[in-house]
């Protein structure tokens, strides 16, 4: 039986510690699920499908992953609710330090009180992801930094063109 992940996330935009997650979660399940939150609580920067768009030419164009092992959707709804569309009992989540643990020890607790059959994975990106989060990207973008080392190609045009 094919074992298919939930990566949920925000993705506002893709970094290369979220791809290097994507790449890890590849060998060990059949499939990934990205899930891109359409949840306003982070105020995004792009909307729900400019993201979808941007996760897209990331994974498919500038990494050139193989689409029939990867699915990229929007969701607005519990992510134990998700894990039941799509017949997965894995949520897939990346940890970058410990800062991050606290909470995602919490998030995978409610989880599991709201599903006790879903387990969390944590995967942690190589250490040359590990300081590199979506906001940093954002606002080094914003005031014109080389974000280069920190997501593609495609994303980078992206942030260009919504801080023009």
């Amino acid at each position: 039986m094919k074992k298919t992940a939930i990566y949920p996330g925000t993705f506002d935009p893709i970094t290369y510690g979220h791809i290097d997650v994507i790449q890890k979660a590849l060998k060990i399940f059949d499939n990934i699920v990205v899930a891109i939150s359409e949840s306003n609580q982070k105020n995004q920067l792009f909307s729900t499908d400019e993201r979808m768009e941007i996760v897209n030419k990331a994974l498919f164009y500038d990494f050139k992953m193989k689409k029939n092992r990867i699915k990229i959707i929007s969701f607005n709804s519990l992510t134990t609710r998700l894990c039941k569309k799509f017949k997965s009992n894995i949520i897939l989540r990346g940890l970058r330090a410990v800062s991050d643990f606290e909470y995602e020890f919490q998030l995978a607790g409610m989880n599991r009180k709201l599903d006790s059959g879903i387990e969390t994975i944590f995967l942690m990106s190589d250490v040359k992801n590990q300081i590199i989060s979506s906001r940093l990207v954002k606002e080094v973008a914003e005031l014109k930094g080389d974000i280069k080392k920190f997501t593609t190609k495609s994303t980078i045009k992206s942030l260009k063109k919504k801080y023009e």
